[in-house]
This record gives C-alpha cells, structure tokens and sequence, in this order.
C-alpha cells in the first residue's frame, strides 16, 4: 500500500507513543517488532536509524525518528485526522510539544535516573534550570487548559500526554492534581486504549 506506513517497535519502549499516535490518526501501519541487543543494531535497521533505537516509521520512502517529530509528521501526512495544529494553536502545539521533549524528559532523566541535580550555578547552563522549575511551568500552563493547544486534543498531546501518564505512574513526576486530570483525560481516548491493548498483548507473547 502506497499509504502505509512501517512502524519500528517494542512494547517495552517509547514506540507506545507512536503507536497510540497511529492508532489516532488512523494511518494503515504494519508492526515490525525488534528486539534489544539484537535486530535493533541489526545492519538492516542500522540503515533506517543509525542510533539503533526504536521507535521509528518509514512513509512514502522517508524515515521518521523521535516521538516527538514522528506524531507531528503523522498529523500532516494524515489531515483528515484533524490533529495538526490550526494557525491560532500552533505556538502552543509547538511550544509544548518540544519543551516535553526537551526540557521535561532532560530533567526526569537527570534528577530522576540518573541522580543528577544542576546547583544553581549550573541551572543556567542546562536547558530546563531545575526540575522544580520544569513542573512549575508545565502545571501552571495546565491549570487554565484543557490541552496543549488551548481545548482541543491535538497530536502533541499524544507525546506530551505519554510523558505525565508515564511519569506519573512511575514516580518521576509530581502527582499533582492538574497533571493527574489532564493524564485521565488523554488516556481516556479509544486510540489509547487500542494501542496499550496491542502493545500489553506483544508483551504477554514475549
């Protein structure tokens, strides 16, 4: 199929976020599953993505990597969808959309994982400040909209939704009320309930 899209996965990895994004715009997509260690830096995959990391998508003879740049590029090349931003929402959409992919996932990485928290001297160096400052400015945004965009559900909220749903669940971000609400909110969606549906049951089969 002209149109299909080859979608590089595994359950146990961010590729649920493109997956709940493909199952949102309903793009016909087929699952090639790769294993750590092994396909993953496999020469065959090396050659789609050189990090030899999932998730990545293949459409219409273009490699697509990153969550954040795959569920943008999903909104466009399926319009009828209805997820890509309109001209009044696309400063948010994008404001949002890659702060979560920047300065909120450096700062889970490094203050959560890896245990590592800039003073305030090196706070001006790195991108996000401090992990405080990072929640303070996305629960302030949260506090007055619905959504990324304002109150409309768009792609973004497919990567920043899976950010907070995961962080919450996981501990690395504050369980805060705005957070909360807005994560039942996303995950309510039939799109995410399809997706996680097919990623639990690749993981059951594992």
């Amino acid at each position: 199929m002209q149109d299909e899209v080859i979608f590089y996965t595994n359950p146990q990895s961010r590729g649920r976020i493109v997956r709940w994004m493909l199952e949102e715009v309903g793009a016909p997509y087929r699952t090639e599953i790769l294993e750590y260690g092994g396909s993953m830096k496999a020469p065959a995959y090396l050659k789609i993505n050189p990090m030899g990391k999932v998730p990545a998508i293949v459409h219409r003879d273009q490699v697509v990597t990153e969550c954040a740049a795959i569920c943008a590029y999903l909104a466009e090349a399926f319009p009828q969808a209805g997820l890509a931003p309109t001209a009044e929402e696309r400063a948010s959409y994008y404001r949002w959309l890659f702060f979560a992919a920047g300065p909120l996932e450096a700062a889970i990485i490094d203050t959560k994982t890896l245990g590592v928290e800039p003073d305030a001297e090196k706070q001006m160096m790195v991108g996000y400040g401090s992990y405080a400052a990072v929640l303070d400015n996305l629960s302030n945004w949260f506090m007055g909209h619905n959504y990324v965009a304002g109150d409309r559900f768009t792609a973004a909220d497919v990567y920043v939704g899976s950010q907070i749903n995961w962080g919450l669940q996981f501990g690395t971000i504050e369980k805060r009320v705005e957070f909360i609400d807005y994560a039942k909110r996303v995950t309510d969606r039939e799109a995410y309930q399809r997706g996680n549906a097919k990623d639990d049951a690749l993981m059951e089969k594992a």
